[in-house]
């Protein structure tokens, strides 16, 4: 079953033919990897399916239901979550408040960053569950200005699963991150596959193979392939546009 697909997505900017007529299907519970090089229009892809950016052309179709004319948050409710749109990390917070501010804005309840938030138990369990789940619960109690770059990344997708998202958006979540970092958020990611589906952009294509179970290649705005790792990694296309030599280390 697709739980997301998109289908004939263009965007222009001026001259410029970002998205080119791109067709894009998701499937439940899988991880669908989307690489190609600089300028290849990933990020101009990821701000049309999360919202920020509206297509010229094209449907992106949500579990059935087509949200290209829907808001950021309009798709954040309907099910598409992007981590680091979600909620800023406030860094005077601990790992725990910020979770349970995201969890009461999934709610819809009015946002209040006092007393009566910080100990109400359904905002605190399913926060800790949260925490759990992405492997913070040792660091509930930590200042998030006292975590590190990758645990704060990990955090940032407890608050984005906090919105229970049919879809995750997950645009270069290793990027910054020590060789150390980047296994722990592959491991994750491992975890969360089933449970959601996850489109990811990376560039660190260890993880890209590690992690996918499809990958689409993008190279000026158009699909030029979509396959198990496997497949990429022999496709000659791909090769000659993109990959190279890359490949010879994976």
């Amino acid at each position: 079953m697709n739980m997301l697909e998109v289908k004939g997505l263009v965007k222009r900017f001026g001259g410029l033919t970002a998205t080119d007529h791109l067709d894009l299907d998701v499937r439940e519970g899988e991880i669908h990897a989307i690489i190609g090089p600089n300028g290849a229009g990933k990020t101009t892809l990821m701000n049309q399916l999360s919202g920020e950016l509206p297509p010229d052309e094209g449907a992106i179709v949500l579990n059935g239901v087509n949200v290209v004319k829907e808001t950021v948050h309009r798709r954040a409710r309907m099910g598409i979550a992007r981590s680091y749109q979600i909620t800023s990390i406030f860094l005077e917070f601990t790992a725990l408040q910020n979770v349970m501010l995201a969890v009461q804005g999934a709610s819809g309840a009015s946002m209040s960053f006092w007393r009566p938030v910080m100990k109400d138990r359904q905002l605190a369990e399913p926060a800790l569950q949260l925490l759990q789940e992405v492997g913070l619960a040792a660091d509930a109690k930590t200042l998030a200005s006292a975590l590190a770059h990758g645990a704060r990344r990990q955090l940032e997708i407890a608050m984005a699963l906090a919105l229970h998202p049919k879809v995750l958006l997950l645009d270069e979540p290793m990027a910054g991150m020590s060789h150390q970092e980047s296994a722990g958020v592959v491991t994750l990611l491992r975890q969360l596959r089933g449970s959601y589906s996850i489109v990811l952009v990376e560039h660190d294509m260890d993880a890209v193979f590690a992690l996918a179970d499809r990958i689409t290649v993008v190279v000026y705005g158009k699909q030029i392939a979509c396959g198990t790792a496997d497949e990429i990694r022999l496709n000659p296309e791909v090769r000659a546009a993109y990959l190279g030599d890359q490949m010879e280390s994976i």
